[in-house]
């Protein structure tokens, strides 16, 4: 039943998108960090490009969001965590990124010539919460030196951590994307991309979904690798692999 749903709506699809190409809905489900730092240009390019489409951008955790896109509710989903644990998701990748960490201006960290995990592991840190943000990247990399952080706050939101760093709460560690130096004057950055593994923001995808000419358009525009002609491959299981 499932399956003839899905082929009455691909048919749906086709038809809207053989009378007008340019007019319609799609809605993205992502996090609080990719549609804050990530999408903004993203959408102001779509919005330029296709103003009859209406864009929806849902927000969520990526288990959240993995199900809104297994159920029809999104028709693409955006996220750094959980999204390629799903079979029925076709879930490529997007971009790399790094972390950083944050502090108020005269932190101690600050005079070190190179930050360590030791050294990170003796403040109170700030982070993402597990389900977000590469989290899991962060805790797997202090576990492998036997290290317990005292995470004293864990937010969803790289704003929420950057206004508890600046009232002394502890270290922050954030999507590198997320530090602005004009807005954040009173935060400064230290790089760790030596100390956790690179993240990938992934674009999920029902496999089984047709996708109109606006969705490969918009996809295209968050990942110029990911063309229509290598989303189109993808989906048709010519090709498995698409990593960065």
């Amino acid at each position: 039943a499932d399956r003839v749903l899905q082929e009455i709506e691909n048919l749906r699809s086709a038809a809207a998108d053989f009378n007008d190409q340019d007019s319609g809905r799609l809605t993205v489900a992502t996090t609080h960090t990719q549609a804050r730092y990530a999408l903004p240009a993203v959408v102001a390019a779509f919005k330029g490009a296709f103003p009859r489409v209406r864009l929806s951008l849902h927000q969520g955790n990526p288990p959240q969001i993995a199900e809104m896109v297994m159920r029809g509710a999104a028709d693409i989903g955006i996220a750094t965590e959980a999204l390629d644990h799903y079979p029925g998701l076709l879930a490529l990748p997007g971009y790399s990124w790094q972390h950083c960490i944050v502090v108020p201006a005269g932190h101690p960290l600050l005079a070190e010539p190179h930050v360590s995990l030791e050294a990170l592991a003796r403040y109170p840190l700030i982070t993402y919460d597990p389900a977000f943000a590469g989290r899991t990247n962060i805790d797997e990399a202090f576990a492998a030196r036997d290290l317990h952080p005292d995470i004293v706050l864990a937010a969803i939101d790289s704003d929420v951590i950057k206004t508890y760093v600046e009232l002394g709460l502890g270290v922050g560690i954030i999507a590198a994307m997320a530090f602005d130096p004009a807005r954040d004057q009173k935060l400064r950055m230290l790089d760790a991309s030596s100390l956790f593994r690179t993240n990938t923001t992934r674009v999920a995808l029902l496999r089984s979904r047709r996708l109109r000419s606006f969705t490969f358009a918009f996809i295209a525009l968050f990942a110029p690798h990911l063309s229509r002609q290598v989303v189109e491959k993808a989906i048709s299981g010519v090709e498995e692999s698409y990593e960065l």
